[in-house]
């Protein structure tokens, strides 16, 4: 297996990559739920009978 993929001169423990992915996928989840948030603020929600019926 070569260190080909590895940047600096010395190797990284798996561990500390896992913990450097999560915590990228951390930041990407939190960025994507903040957006989420902030697009259904601007969406009003449809008003819909709460027993499923269509009384007027």
């Amino acid at each position: 297996m070569s260190q080909e993929a590895v940047p600096s001169s010395q190797p990284k423990g798996l561990l500390q990559q896992m913990e450097e992915l999560m915590a990228a996928l951390n930041a990407d989840l939190s960025q994507l739920d903040a957006d989420f948030g902030q697009s259904t603020e601007r969406r009003a929600p449809t008003p819909t009978p709460a027993d499923g019926s269509d009384r007027a």
